[in-house]
């Protein structure tokens, strides 16, 4: 494999945590508003990304194969707790 097939591969494997980090991050601030105490959203979109990145990881590891539908519903579930946690949708 040559290292542009293998950065196509690797940028394949990232884009699903990518995008939902992204759109949490845009629509974050129409649907909560900006708490003082909250990290910025760059900061709240790298943390989701790195967890997203995570869980890809993880569904790979214990599919054996990306793609599985289970691995994006976790993604979805923690980048949306993680969101939550970081804008601290508790206090609203």
């Amino acid at each position: 494999m040559s290292a542009l097939d293998l950065l196509n591969h690797l940028l394949n494997f990232v884009a699903p945590a990518f995008f939902v980090t992204a759109v949490l991050a845009l629509l974050a601030g129409f649907l909560m508003p900006a708490r003082p105490q909250a990290p910025a959203r760059w900061v709240q979109f790298a943390i989701n990304l790195i967890a997203g990145v995570a869980v890809l990881a993880g569904g790979l590891a214990f599919f054996g194969h990306d793609g599985m539908i289970a691995t994006y519903a976790a993604l979805v579930v923690v980048c949306g707790t993680g969101q939550w946690l970081l804008a601290q949708g508790w206090r609203r």
